[in-house]
């Protein structure tokens, strides 16, 4: 199984990222995952499922540890075209 997750982590700082905004990119990047856009008002990335879930539990700790009073997230499950599923 694949799946997408979109996230954003909070508060937001316009002038410089906030380190829990930079955890959060640093977990994702660095997890085996494909597909991998980090911008600064959302996130997302795709994988398989043991993948993405191991970066999810990564991601809410991490950023949580590291200041964010707000994690967002969605997770679908892709098909096999890669969209999510209906």
């Amino acid at each position: 199984m694949r799946l997408r997750v979109e996230f954003t982590t909070e508060p937001f700082d316009l002038d410089e990222a906030p380190a829990h905004a930079v955890v959060a990119r640093e977990v994702i990047q660095s997890a085996e995952l494909d597909a991998v856009d980090v911008g600064p008002f959302g996130n997302t990335a795709e994988g398989g499922a043991d993948a993405v879930l191991t970066a999810v539990d990564a991601l809410l700790r991490r950023s949580l540890a590291a200041g964010a009073t707000r994690v967002s997230l969605q997770v679908n499950v892709l098909d096999e075209a890669g969209e999510g599923g209906k």
